[in-house]
C-alpha cells in the first residue's frame, strides 16, 4: 500500500502532526527507499502474514508490510504518531491500531515525549539519562510526560494470533518488551543503540533463553545485514560492544530456526 501523497501533504501541515514533518518526509514518497524496505522485509514476511509492528511511529514499516500483503497489528502510544496512523492507514481493514505502550506488564506506563523529534519519545527513564550526556544527542529534549495504556507481547499474541515476524523499535525500552514475551515467535527484530549498549545485551540473553538461535545486524536505515549468517546471541553481543559510538543505532535480527548459514542479506 502506497499513501496518498495528499494525505502525507496535509499531515505535515496539520498543527497536531507538524512535529512529525520531518520523519514523514524522510519515510515517505521515495520508490527507491520503499522498494528496498520491500526486498528486505520480503526473506521474513509473504502475503497473508501476521505481523506486529511494535513503535510504529509515523507507519513507513506499516507500508512496507502491507505492500508485501501482510496483516499489522500496529502498536503505537504517541497521540500524533496515532493521527498520523489512522490519517494513512485508517480506511485499511489489514491494519489494527493499539494507542499503547508495550512492555513486561499490562497497565500504563509513562511516556517521555521528544515534541521536536518524537522519533525519539520512550518510555525508558535510563534511556532519557544515557541521552544526557551522549555525544550527539545532548540538544535532544524531553519536554513533556504522558501516561498511557501498556500491553505485552504475549497479550497481544492471545488476542491477535502469533505473528511471523515482530518489528520493536522503542527508544532503550526493547527489553522490557522482550520481558513480556514467553515464546519465541519465528522471527523478529529490536533496535539498539550505542548509548544503551546494555539494553541490547539484555534482549540478547531474554531472547536466547526464549530459544530464539540466530542473530544478525542492519546499522542505520541500510536494509543490509552485517554477516550475511545467522551468528549466536554471544557473538552478536561482542560485536555490538565493539562497534564505534557513531555507528549510533542499527536492528538486531533474531530468528527461531534456520537452515544453512546464510541470511540473504543483499537488498536486491
Amino acid at each position: 500500500m502506497r499513501p496518498d501523497a495528499a494525505v502525507i501533504e496535509s499531515l505535515k501541515s496539520d498543527p497536531a502532526t507538524a512535529g512529525l514533518r520531518r520523519s514523514l518526509e524522510f519515510y515517505y514518497g521515495d520508490p527507491e527507499q520503499e522498494a528496498a524496505m520491500d526486498a528486505f522485509y520480503a526473506r521474513f514476511v509473504s502475503a497473508g502474514d501476521l505481523v506486529f509492528d511494535v513503535g510504529s511511529h509515523v507507519g513507513d514499516r506499516i507500508g512496507s508490510f502491507r505492500r508485501l500483503g501482510a496483516r499489522v497489528v500496529a502498536v503505537e502510544p504517541q497521540p500524533a504518531c496515532a493521527r498520523a496512523i489512522r490519517a494513512i492507514y485508517g480506511g485499511d481493514d489489514q491494519v489494527t491500531l493499539v494507542e499503547a505502550v508495550c512492555g513486561a506488564e499490562p497497565g500504563s506506563a509513562r511516556l517521555r515525549v521528544n515534541s521536536a523529534n518524537p522519533t525519539v519519545s520512550t518510555a525508558s527513564p535510563e534511556f532519557v539519562r544515557a541521552a544526557r550526556d551522549a555525544n550527539g544527542w545532548r540538544d535532544q529534549v524531553w519536554d513533556a510526560e504522558i501516561e498511557v495504556p501498556a500491553v505485552t507481547l504475549d497479550r497481544l499474541v492471545a488476542e491477535y494470533g502469533e505473528p511471523v515476524f515482530a518489528k520493536i523499535d522503542v527508544e532503550g525500552f526493547e527489553d522490557a518488551v522482550l520481558a513480556g514475551l514467553s515464546r519465541p515467535l519465528t522471527a523478529l527484530s529490536f533496535e539498539f543503540t550505542t548509548i544503551a549498549r546494555e539494553v541490547a545485551g539484555r534482549c540478547l540473553e531474554r531472547l536466547t533463553e526464549l530459544g530464539f538461535a540466530g542473530f544478525d545486524v542492519a546499522l542505520g536505515e541500510s536494509m543490509t545485514l552485517t554477516f550475511q549468517r545467522w551468528i549466536p546471541g554471544d557473538q552478536m553481543r561482542t560485536h555490538l560492544l565493539a562497534l564505534p559510538h557513531q555507528a549510533n543505532a542499527g536492528d538486531v535480527y533474531a530468528v527461531s530456526a534456520f537452515d544453512g548459514q546464510r541470511s540473504e542479506s543483499t537488498t536486491g
